[in-house]
């Protein structure tokens, strides 16, 4: 029998050669990565960089992004004016006042017309004008007479103004939100708590939208309280010396004062004067004729009763001749 020689193989070798290949194939490939990777980094950073120069200019950083600039509320001023104007004729005033607040696009509001007691008419009337039109409609007004007074006064209401609406806005969602809960209930219970949850909220919404659409009236239409004085025709002259004539016209008026005073004085007294003569006069016709009649009771004093007179006697009738004895 022939027996088989076992042949060893050169194992040990040929793995160091194979590993020694190995790292050396591996150092290659790093240093070529790393050579790339360095080269690429670079690159990298130089179009980041460009990128960054190109969407965010100014030195801002390379994550930001260009954004638009918030939209600012425009401002929403209430603007109200009084004026006191006089003039020579109030209705011919008025008149150009009411025209020019038409066709400027506003409208006239309340007005007062009084007269004092020298027949001189005085107005007052209330103007709504767009705000656009409010410099000139009251340059106008100010130009229609002599201006005696003049007040302006603007309130910037734009925070009230967002508030309103914000609020607005949340309100009717939490309203949507009850009526799909109210579609959804099942219980009766359940049905009448949201009918009352929604009625209360739902008032809270009208009352925010009144309040924003008085707001926005205010906000849109300036409001100029004007007042219209009429000029007297004869204006009094600066007042001379007094004279003869004008002391005698003084005193003539003040008599003629006084004797209406006294004519309105009579005439105040004259019914209980009246009264008081009726019922003295009853006094004295009806009354004190029946009353009984007392006696008069002497009087004493510290020596005793006074005495009383004595009747006189009775004077002697002469003889008849014809009785002598």
């Amino acid at each position: 029998m022939r027996t088989r020689r076992s042949v060893r193989r050169p194992a040990p070798a040929l793995a160091a050669l194979v590993l020694a290949a190995a790292l050396a194939l591996t150092g290659c490939s790093a240093g070529d990565d790393a050579s790339g990777g360095s080269n690429s980094a670079a690159d990298g950073g130089a179009d980041h960089k460009g990128v960054s120069g190109e969407a965010a200019p100014g030195g801002t950083g390379s994550g930001a992004r260009a954004t638009a600039p918030p939209k600012l509320a425009a401002s929403q001023i209430i603007r109200t004016a009084s004026l006191t104007v006089r003039v020579k004729d109030v209705p011919k005033a008025l008149d150009q006042a009411r025209t020019g607040v038409e066709n400027a696009g506003g409208y006239v509001g309340d007005e007062t017309t009084t007269r004092d007691a020298e027949g001189h008419e005085r107005t007052r009337v209330v103007l709504r004008v767009p705000v656009e039109k409010y410099d000139e409609v009251l340059a106008e007004l100010e130009g229609s007479g002599k201006l005696l007074d003049r007040s302006a006064k603007a309130e910037d209401v734009t925070d009230q103004v967002v508030d309103v609406e914000s609020r607005i806005t949340t309100q009717r969602a939490s309203v949507a939100r009850i009526r799909e809960l109210m579609d959804r209930a099942t219980k009766l219970s359940d049905v009448v708590t949201l009918e009352g949850e929604l009625s209360t909220r739902q008032a809270d919404l009208e009352s925010l939208l009144a309040r924003q659409k008085s707001l926005k009236d205010r906000t849109s239409l300036a409001t100029i309280t004007l007042s219209l004085s009429e000029t007297p025709v004869k204006e009094q002259a600066e007042a001379d010396d007094p004279g003869f004539v004008d002391a005698l016209a003084g005193g003539w008026s003040a008599f003629v004062t006084m004797l209406r005073w006294l004519a309105v004085a009579f005439g105040a007294v004259l019914p209980f004067a009246a009264v008081a003569a009726l019922i003295v006069l009853l006094w004295l016709r009806v009354v004190r004729p029946r009353l009984p009649r007392r006696r008069p009771v002497p009087t004493a004093t510290a020596l005793g009763p006074l005495p009383q007179a004595r009747p006189a006697p009775e004077a002697a009738q002469p003889p008849n001749p014809g009785e002598r004895d």
